[in-house]
């Protein structure tokens, strides 16, 4: 369960409006146990704690309950915060070390296509379903961070040192990729590469030497190479989807609505897939993605589940699609899941496919009218 520190939200406004940063007064009223001072400070890094602990978790909700930690840490032992470093590293030094304990705890975040068979169903005979059955609920899913969020993070006058969500360190791949990692240098090359620590920082903060810090990130990053997509090592900066991308979304909200498999065909590369959390279900490559668009898209076929609308969001950097579906006789159309597109040179390269059960940080409608 998420703990609260006393007057967090009270007195946050107050300082973090008019740009507060960390004089000395403020940290010795932090020291001397002023609730209303801590509150505002903490408060700051709040968003940006988050990320750092998604990043390190893969899960929404468990970074959530995790900052809640490190604020009710920081709080307990705010009288042994020196001053010799900034409040800011000290929370991130509490952040790093409860993410760490929790991964001792917890397995590894997955995506389909660790745990499952491609393409289940996609040689069954049109008007047949392949028997998906209920989801496990148990398996520890990946899970989607809507960019709204994101854009908060970055700096702004009363956050000047908040660092910017760049996309190679927050997309899906790169998530993926780092659950390989062994915890320690999962936190390595995350402070080293997603947050631009020193190697001294870094091995300041783990209380391990550089020599340590710099070997752990060679291996890091070997790994990193080994897991991404082979494409994803030529990174583009990049802090939010491009005109480029939001061009192929708009054609991919277009052939949807025109029940077009030729036109989403055409927007596919040909070695593209496309993942289902939480069902055990991933198509591998363009024709079992046409297989599959074509089985459930045009009202005439057996398995046509409804119509489908779309509204265009963004998740992780990446363009996305929450998906809402309208059943015959329905008067509403009912939210099913949120797509999220990775693409690459004008083209959908991959799709994952999230249920609602991991949409709960979107603020999605549950329903639109029909009318809509």
């Amino acid at each position: 369960m998420a703990v609260s520190v006393p007057g967090i939200r009270q007195y946050s406004r107050t300082v973090t409006s008019t740009g507060q940063t960390e004089d000395s007064a403020v940290l010795a009223a932090v020291r001397a146990g002023n609730q209303a001072a801590f509150a505002a400070l903490a408060e700051r890094y709040r968003r940006q704690l988050h990320v750092h602990c998604y990043r390190m978790l893969g899960s929404f909700e468990d970074a959530e309950d995790l900052v809640q930690e490190t604020l009710l840490r920081a709080w307990r032992s705010r009288a042994t915060f020196q001053g010799r470093s900034l409040f800011r590293t000290w929370l991130y030094r509490i952040a790093t070390n409860a993410c760490l304990n929790a991964l001792q705890r917890a397995p590894r975040r997955i995506l389909v296509a660790d745990v499952a068979p491609r393409d289940p169903g996609a040689e069954l005979p049109v008007g047949e379903r392949p028997d998906l059955g209920a989801p496990p609920a148990e398996l520890p899913w990946l899970q989607p961070y809507p960019d709204q969020l994101l854009d908060k993070v970055a700096p702004s006058d009363a956050e000047p040192d908040a660092v910017v969500v760049a996309r190679e360190t927050i997309e899906l791949a790169y998530l993926a990729a780092i659950q390989y990692l062994p915890p320690r240098q999962r936190a390595i090359l995350i402070l080293r590469d997603a947050l631009g620590w020193s190697a001294k920082d870094t091995a300041g903060l783990l209380e391990t030497s550089v020599a340590s810090v710099n070997s752990a990130l060679q291996r890091a990053r070997s790994t990193m190479r080994a897991r991404l997509p082979a494409r994803r090592l030529d990174w583009a900066q990049a802090t939010r989807p491009t005109d480029d991308e939001q061009s192929v979304l708009r054609r991919f909200m277009d052939a949807h609505d025109r029940a077009d498999v030729a036109a989403f065909a055409a927007l596919l590369r040909e070695d593209a897939r496309q993942a289902m959390p939480p069902h055990l279900l991933w198509y591998d490559g363009r024709e079992a993605m046409m297989t599959l668009f074509a089985r459930y898209i045009h009202p005439t076929s057996p398995n046509y589940p409804g119509h489908l609308r779309f509204v265009a969001t963004a998740a992780n950097r990446q363009p996305a699609v929450a998906v809402y579906l309208r059943r015959e006789g329905d008067d509403r159309y009912r939210l099913l899941g949120l797509n999220a597109l990775e693409v690459e040179e004008g083209l959908v390269s991959a799709i994952t496919s999230f249920g609602v059960e991991l949409l709960g940080a979107f603020g999605l409608p549950q329903t639109l009218p029909a009318d809509r």
